[in-house]
């Protein structure tokens, strides 16, 4: 499972890297990759209009704001829940 936080670096996109990180250790998920995505162009790439954003293998699940750890558990469960 890949786990992209899309945005520039600011103090949003830092805490929302810290709940990522968070839920996927409370989920117990060892083989996640966790990557912060800076570069302007791949973040456009994903259509953000706003950062932070967070995408789970290559889909965009979350732009313009922080969820909750909690939200961010349910995305990552429901993402895992599709791949079967």
């Amino acid at each position: 499972m890949k786990l992209e936080i899309l945005g520039p670096g600011c103090a949003n996109c830092q805490k929302l890297m810290a709940i990522t990180e968070a839920a996927v250790r409370d989920l117990g998920i060892e083989d996640a990759e966790l990557v912060k995505v800076e570069d302007f162009p791949k973040i456009m790439a994903y259509g953000v209009m706003s950062t932070p954003a967070l995408a789970i293998d290559g889909k965009l699940v979350v732009s313009g704001k922080v969820p909750s750890q909690a939200e961010v558990s349910s995305l990552i469960t429901t993402a895992l829940a599709a791949q079967g």
